[in-house]
C-alpha cells in the first residue's frame, strides 16, 4: 500500500504557510523566510529574472560569462577582498546563470547574514568586470568548452536539443555558449547585459535558518530594498514547440572515443502542465526507481547493452526535454535503441501494475522528508513553491497528490508526449558501422 504522510508529527515538520513568512518589498522583491533555531547557520537562495532566454543567438553564453564575473570584483571590493571577507567568517556565496534566471545561494552563521547579503547586493548591483579577472575567466570558460566538446554525453545532449527545439527557441541553444562567441565577447557586452536586465522585479530571496523572520526581511530590505532598474524587461514568451511527427536521427562523430552516448526523447511537459505529476511518476517507473527503473533492469542488467541507462524529465518553466540517456559500446547502439523502444512501448501500451505504482509512490513520498533534513533542502523547496506558484501548502499536500495518481493517468501522460514512431535520437561517439534505426 502506498506510503501515507498523515501523522501530525510528520506534517508539522514539513514547511507550510503557518511557518513560512512571505513578504513583498515595494521594489518587487519577494522574501520568504523559515526560522530554524536548532541550527547555527542560515542559508539564502534565490534568483533574478535575467537568464539566457534574454540572449540573442549571436551572444550565446553571455549570461553565464557575465554572472561568473560578478564575484571577480565590484566597485567596492576587489576579488581578494570579496573572498577574504567570506572566508574570514566561514561563509560561502555563489552566483550563476541559467536558462530562465540568474540564481544565487550562500551560507553563513546566522549572525553573519548581513555580510552575506551585503556582498550579494554588491556583486549583483555594482560589478566592475575587472579586465584581468574577466580574461582569466574567459580562458577558464573556453577550456571548459573544449573539454565538453570531447564528452560524448554532453555532445549527444547538445545535438538532441537542436533537433527537438526550433532554431528561434532558447532551448535550441546551450547556455554555456559557443567557443568563438565567448572568445569575441567584450567587457561592454557583459556590463551592458547586467545594467540592462539585472533588477528587483521578479527577484526572490529565500532565507532559512538561525534568524528571526522579521529580522531577515528587514536585512534583505536594507541591502536590496532601494534597488530599481526601469530598463529591466519581463520574462519573454517562449516560442511554441511542436511534438515530433517522425523519427529524426543524428550521429556526432568524436574520433578516439570508445563509448557512444545515446539521447532519445521528445519535448515534455512544463512544470505548469496539469499532467506534470503523472508524467513525473511515469518517468520514475521508466528510468529512475531502483537501479534506474525499467530501463536499467532491461537494457543494462538483463541484456547487458549499456553501462548506464535512465530517463530524465526536466519540467521547467517551458516544455523541457523528456529523454532517455544511455552509455553503450558502439557495437551495441542499435540493440540498445531497440531495447529502449521496447520499454517505451510497454509504458505506452500496458498499464503500470498496482504493485509497481505503489512502490514508486512510496519512493517519491519517502524522499521528501530526506530533502527537508537540511536548511539547504528546505530553502530549495520553498524557492520552488514560490517560483512555480505551487502555494506554500504544497509540501503538505504532496503525499495526497502523489497517492491520488492512477495508472491510467501515467499512461495518458506517456501517450500525450511519447510515440515510438516520432522522436529525436542523437548519438555521440566514434563513427558507427551500419544503420542505427
Amino acid at each position: 500500500m502506498a506510503a501515507q504522510l498523515s501523522s501530525s508529527s510528520i506534517l508539522s515538520a514539513i514547511p507550510g504557510p503557518d511557518d513560512i513568512i512571505r513578504r513583498e518589498l515595494p521594489n518587487g522583491i519577494t522574501v520568504l523566510v523559515r526560522e530554524n533555531f536548532t541550527a547555527q547557520s542560515v542559508v539564502i537562495t534565490g534568483s533574478l529574472v535575467a537568464g539566457a532566454v534574454f540572449e540573442s543567438p549571436e551572444k550565446q553564453g553571455l549570461v553565464g560569462f557575465a554572472t561568473s564575473s560578478l564575484m571577480r570584483g565590484t566597485k567596492n571590493r576587489d576579488f581578494t577582498r570579496i573572498h577574504e571577507e567570506l572566508e574570514g567568517v566561514g561563509a560561502n556565496l555563489r552566483i550563476g546563470g541559467g536558462m530562465h534566471e540568474v540564481s544565487f545561494g550562500g551560507k553563513s552563521l546566522g549572525e553573519d547574514l548581513p555580510l552575506l547579503l551585503d556582498i550579494l547586493s554588491d556583486a549583483l548591483r555594482n560589478p566592475s568586470f575587472p579586465e584581468s579577472q574577466v580574461e582569466r575567466l574567459r580562458g577558464e570558460i573556453m577550456t571548459g568548452l573544449k573539454i565538453r566538446l570531447q564528452n560524448t554525453r554532453y555532445m549527444a545532449s547538445r545535438q538532441f536539443a537542436r533537433m527537438i527545439y526550433p532554431p528561434e527557441h532558447p532551448y535550441h541553444r546551450f547556455a554555456d555558449g559557443e567557443f568563438e562567441r565567448i572568445k569575441n565577447m567584450t567587457i561592454d557586452d557583459l556590463r551592458g547585459f547586467q545594467e540592462r536586465q539585472f533588477g528587483p522585479q521578479g527577484m526572490m530571496v529565500v532565507v532559512v535558518g538561525n534568524v528571526k523572520a522579521d529580522d531577515a526581511v528587514a536585512q534583505v530590505g536594507h541591502y536590496l530594498g532601494d534597488w530599481v532598474n526601469p530598463d529591466q524587461q519581463p520574462h519573454p514568451e517562449l516560442p511554441p514547440v511542436e511534438s515530433p511527427v517522425e523519427v529524426s536521427y543524428a550521429n556526432v562523430v568524436i574520433p578516439g572515443k570508445s563509448q557512444s552516448d545515446i539521447v532519445l526523447g521528445v519535448p515534455g511537459p512544463s512544470r505548469y502542465a496539469d499532467d506534470f505529476q503523472a508524467a513525473r511518476m511515469a518517468n520514475n517507473v521508466l528510468g529512475v526507481f531502483g537501479m534506474m527503473g525499467r530501463l536499467g533492469k532491461n537494457v543494462r542488467e538483463e541484456k547487458g547493452l549499456a553501462y548506464y541507462s535512465y530517463s530524465q524529465l526536466e519540467g521547467g518553466p517551458g516544455p523541457g526535454a523528456w529523454r532517455v540517456i544511455a552509455g553503450v559500446d558502439p557495437s551495441s547502439v542499435k540493440l540498445a535503441v531497440e531495447g529502449i523502444k521496447v520499454e517505451l512501448d510497454r509504458m505506452l501500451n500496458e498499464p503500470v501494475s498496482e504493485d509497481d505504482l505503489d512502490d514508486n509512490k512510496m519512493n517519491l513520498i519517502g524522499s521528501l522528508p530526506l530533502q527537508l533534513e537540511s536548511n539547504e533542502g528546505v530553502a530549495g523547496s520553498i524557492y520552488n513553491m514560490e517560483y512555480y506558484g505551487l502555494g506554500l501548502d504544497y509540501l503538505r499536500r504532496y503525499a495526497n497528490m502523489i497517492n491520488s495518481l492512477q495508472s491510467s493517468q501515467l499512461q495518458e501522460a506517456m501517450r500525450r508526449y511519447w510515440s515510438t514512431d516520432a522522436f529525436a535520437l542523437a548519438v555521440a561517439g566514434p563513427e558507427l558501422e551500419g544503420p542505427v534505426l
